[in-house]
């Protein structure tokens, strides 16, 4: 195969892929490349064979309150959230807030949550340099696109960038917002389907975020002023 003298089969193919870690999405690229039918499917996410699924996503999202979370489709897009996310949202521009909501667009956005992230310059460098690997390892036009959109946003005062990558120190990015109740200081997880054997539920991911401190989280338990 290497030399060029024979052919892949569809079983090798998808024996590589898996050790190679490819998304269901290129494997399926893979196999039409090769002359292959593709293998996975693509379901959307209120198709019955994921209902399971996607209540699996909102116990783990309401299981999280009263700290904020959300879940995200491939291109960022706001797919479920849990009732403590909307309160972070606070002077958002309406636009912003219409379906579908992009959430790196709203985090980054002037008319968004940029004028309140207290920590804009270092959060930016790494929501764009995770974008842009994001878009290298996928070459999907959306994020592409997205990635060009948010590089245009003002670039915010400081020693760190738009296209800079934040320096080492401490154990994460914080995401640091400001707020009536003072800042809040957030770290974010990401969670993912372990066998997704569904191109929709293997690019669905979770995102929570944790306080970074005790007052972050005594101020979120005592609950936020209301958007």
């Amino acid at each position: 195969m290497e030399t060029g003298r024979s052919l892949p089969s569809r079983e090798m193919l998808l024996r590589l892929a898996e050790q190679l870690a490819v998304p269901l999405r290129e494997r399926n690229a893979l196999l039409v490349a090769a002359g292959y039918a593709p293998v996975y499917a693509e379901r959307t996410l209120d198709d019955p064979a994921l209902q399971a699924a996607r209540q699996a996503v909102e116990l783990v999202l309401a299981g999280h309150e009263p700290f904020p979370a959300l879940a995200i489709d491939r291109h960022w897009t706001l797919v479920a959230a849990n009732k403590a996310l909307p309160l972070l949202l606070t002077g958002v521009a309406e636009a912003l807030l219409r379906s579908p909501v992009n959430v790196l667009r709203v985090s980054l956005h002037p008319d968004g949550l940029a004028p309140r992230i207290a920590n804009l310059a270092e959060w930016r460098a790494h929501v764009l340099d995770k974008l842009r690997h994001q878009s290298e390892a996928t070459a999907d036009p959306v994020l592409m696109d997205l990635l060009e959109e948010l590089l245009a946003y003002p670039a915010p005062s400081g020693r760190l960038k738009a296209e800079g990558v934040a320096p080492p120190g401490g154990i994460a990015v914080p995401f640091r917002l400001i707020t009536e109740a003072g800042v809040l200081s957030f770290l974010s997880t990401t969670t993912i389907f372990g066998t997704p054997l569904d191109i929709t539920l293997s690019e669905l991911a979770v995102e929570s975020f944790f306080p970074a401190d005790a007052g972050t989280a005594a101020i979120l338990r005592a609950g936020l002023p209301g958007p």
